[in-house]
């Protein structure tokens, strides 16, 4: 079981409940490569009652027809999902739409019990590293959000307007205190939300070529002439030499496979893959 519940994450948990009470809609990041493994239970237990767009994120390196499986699961539970690329404006444009009418939704409410009406508010949530400071950039048009590659860089709280349509606020990138399953942290390892040093990389990486060479083989002898796998060590001494990870003397840096390996699958190198599909 994978432990990890920095001060900061306890701290922005309580900043979450807190702002809940200030928001109409509360927008979650999920990682479109595991939908399951990068939702927070934590965050479901808080949410409880509020309005809930789901989006999935990095769509352009997930397995297509998994992700119709995912939009299609969310919807049949009464979840509003949507497919992102951040870098597509139409993307953009149909968050703004979505997020501004479920607001408008959550307010009728609240305006029939005689609430005065004000600006939609929404609060972005995500574990790190699912690309919310590059969306919040893209949503209000202009360089806000702090980016950085590292986990929980976005630190502080802020409220973003987004055009014209409705405010926004940020939070800190939350990741839940265990992991019950170890798979789920193996997933998460994978494409980049916990850090290396809570599990080896290399261990991170035998996960991966064990996945691809179940479900996608192709894959592997695409990149690295790799035809068969009965040995987890005799397949990262022929990735190494295949990629030139050696040392002096001709030794295969197994630290540097494994870089390679994660690299190849997180920037799309090994084709569009998803690591789970709904249950």
């Amino acid at each position: 079981m994978i432990q990890w519940f920095p001060g900061h994450m306890a701290k922005a948990r309580r900043e979450i409940e807190e702002n809940l009470k200030l928001v109409d809609v509360v927008i979650e990041l999920v990682d479109a490569r595991a939908p399951h493994a990068s939702q927070n239970p934590m965050l479901q237990e808080i949410i409880q009652n509020k309005q809930k767009v789901v989006l999935l994120m990095k769509q352009d390196l997930a397995d297509p027809v998994k992700t119709k499986k995912w939009i299609t699961y969310f919807n049949e539970n009464e979840i509003t999902a949507l497919a992102i690329h951040v870098n597509n404006k139409n993307d953009i444009a149909k968050i703004i739409e979505v997020v501004n009418n479920k607001g408008l939704e959550q307010q009728k409410r609240l305006l029939n019990k005689g609430v005065q009406q004000r600006a939609v508010r929404a609060l972005i949530a995500g574990v790190p590293n699912v690309g919310k400071s590059t969306l919040i950039n893209r949503l209000a048009n202009k360089k806000i959000a702090k980016i950085g590659d590292r986990p929980g860089v976005t630190k502080k709280q802020q409220w973003i307007k987004v055009r014209q349509k409705f405010e926004l606020l940020d939070t800190p990138g939350i990741l839940w205190p265990k992991f019950e399953e170890q798979l789920i942290g193996m997933k998460l390892a994978a494409i980049g939300t916990i850090k290396y040093e809570l599990v080896p990389t290399q261990d991170v990486a035998a996960f991966v070529i064990d996945f691809l060479f179940e479900h996608d083989p192709n894959q592997l002898e695409k990149r690295y002439r790799l035809t068969e796998h009965d040995d987890m060590w005799d397949t990262f001494v022929h990735i190494g030499k295949h990629r030139g990870a050696l040392e002096s003397g001709g030794q295969v840096n197994f630290d540097k496979v494994a870089e390679f390996i994660l690299q190849d699958f997180r920037t799309g190198k090994l084709g569009r893959i998803t690591l789970e599909v709904p249950e």
